[in-house]
């Protein structure tokens, strides 16, 4: 693979074909016709909504001059990437978690890698027992306690007691 195109590893090739064609200024339409393919079909392909056959990949890298090989090597690395993505995807059993616990948001949307600390933060301070013991379970211990540690919000739960002294 040509070292140019190194650096997009993980991006869909359609997208990288479309940055490709726009810096050539040749249009979509008239390329596909020319590689006897549909229009629609290359169009959802620069859209990265549709993946890239090996044989099409072959005439549009002959037909551009790249390194053969290059768009299926793009496609193979995307398609690691969306595995990837699905094997990272778990989710804390929702069944277990309170339903008004996120209540301002669609449960389903939530990243539950990136935003770790929101939803511990969160579950603390709203959450009940059962609620506490998922996001323990799910995270662990270890990353329960430093996100708590991180947030600068006090446990509702915890009572401060004050030592007077008389003098």
């Amino acid at each position: 693979m040509n070292r140019q195109f190194e650096k997009y590893q993980g991006i869909h090739p359609g997208i990288v074909l479309d940055r490709e064609l726009k810096k050539r200024s040749i249009k979509q339409r008239p390329f596909a016709l020319s590689l006897e393919e549909h229009p629609q079909t290359f169009n959802a392909i620069t859209k990265g909504k549709r993946g890239i056959s090996t044989a099409l990949a072959l005439k549009i890298e002959r037909e551009l001059g790249l390194e053969e090989g290059t768009l299926v090597i793009l496609q193979a690395y995307y398609d690691i990437k969306k595995i990837k993505e699905k094997e990272i995807k778990r989710t804390p059993n929702l069944h277990i978690l309170s339903k008004g616990l996120f209540w301002d948001t669609d449960i389903q949307q939530i990243d539950w890698k990136r935003q770790y600390k929101a939803v511990i933060q969160r579950v603390f301070e709203r959450g009940n027992e059962n609620d506490k013991n998922e996001i323990i379970r799910f995270y662990g211990t270890e990353k329960v306690n430093q996100a708590l540690q991180e947030s600068n919000i006090r446990n509702p739960y915890t009572i401060y007691s004050f030592n007077k002294t008389t003098d």
